[in-house]
């Protein structure tokens, strides 16, 4: 029996141990893939937008020569925290369902990559699962070949292509920009009037460049109706179609958290089933002993939710557990 298991060993996940660590309990990471799997899918030189102090866990300085670290300095932080605070993390298992027990206790079944089932138990559960496994699907012809991914990893793949990025994000402009210095033609889709205004400010710039080159082709108004193994179909808001010819597709659209574990354990959503009910004080949700951190505590924009806020979530929860406990 633990005294706590959390479900994702991302950022929040692990601040959330890292907490109750500190406070004397026993406590489990369980985790579907590798340790803060959802920084390791983020592009291979990507750039944070926030400092590392707003990164931090732990109270562990993370130390950079940078003004906002980068990608693999992130992953070597996050090991080094989990390292540093011996945090007992079982990687490659996916947590099927929370079960409430009689006794106020909860069952988590479990399965590894080997196809082995196991059943955990613990007197308290912290979902912290995220929502990179999940991206916003468009829902049009042509999604499912293989030249359309919604990871973008680096632009080598791309040199001398005719790349259509869809979004207007600073995922999708990021993408945008390094697959422009490989010698690709970018098509940028956004369906609004204008990018982004929350586009970083040193890059705006950069791009605005680019697209005056004409090296980015801008389709406001528009979205992707249609995707052909040669072609990709634009719809404008006023009706218009055009069609531009293609070689691969980024949708940059987002993703959204899985919401089984919170259902199948019985916790409470909003009336449009788009985000679950918890207390803001405890991030305790209406079963007792079970409660949500991080990203799977947003809405559908999950976006409202990043490290440097969901990262609070461990302290509030550790403390609140740690007192029910001393009773």
């Amino acid at each position: 029996m633990e005294d706590v298991i959390i479900i994702g060993a991302g950022p929040c996940g692990l601040s959330a141990a890292i907490e109750c660590t500190r406070l004397g309990m026993k406590t489990l990471l369980i985790e579907k893939y590798n340790m803060v799997h959802s920084i390791y899918l983020y592009p291979t030189n990507m750039q944070f937008f926030s400092t590392a102090e707003l990164l931090e866990i732990g109270d562990l300085p993370f130390s950079t020569p940078y003004d906002k670290p980068f990608r693999h300095e992130a992953l070597a932080y996050y090991r080094r925290a989990a390292g540093h605070y011996d945090l007992r993390v079982q990687p490659y298992t996916e947590a099927l369902e929370v079960q409430p027990l009689q006794d106020g206790t909860f069952a988590i079944q479990t399965t590894n990559r080997h196809g082995e089932d196991k059943t955990y138990t613990a007197r308290k559960v912290i979902l912290a699962t995220g929502y990179f496994d999940h991206p916003n699907y468009l829902g049009i012809p042509g999604e499912e070949l293989d030249k359309v991914t919604h990871y973008f990893r680096e632009a080598h793949p791309y040199a001398g292509m005719k790349v259509t990025v869809i979004g207007g994000s600073n995922s999708a402009v990021d993408a945008a920009l390094e697959i422009v210095r490989v010698g690709a033609h970018v098509d940028m889709v956004y369906r609004g009037s204008d990018l982004s205004q929350n586009i970083k400010s040193w890059v705006r710039p950069v791009f605005e460049g680019q697209v005056l080159k004409g090296n980015v082709t801008l389709h406001l108004n528009s979205k992707v109706t249609e995707i052909t193994p040669s072609q990709v179909i634009i719809t404008q808001n006023d009706g218009e179609t055009a069609t531009i010819e293609n070689d691969f597709v980024l949708a940059m659209t987002g993703f959204h958290p899985d919401r089984k574990l919170l259902t199948s354990a019985g916790i409470e959503m909003s009336d449009d089933m788009d985000k679950p009910k918890f207390d803001l004080e405890t991030m305790e949700s209406n079963i007792p002993g079970l409660y949500v951190a991080g990203v799977i505590a947003s809405g559908r924009n999950a976006n409202e939710v990043f490290i440097e806020t969901g990262r609070r979530h461990g302290n509030k929860i550790a403390n609140h557990i740690h007192k029910q406990m001393a009773h």
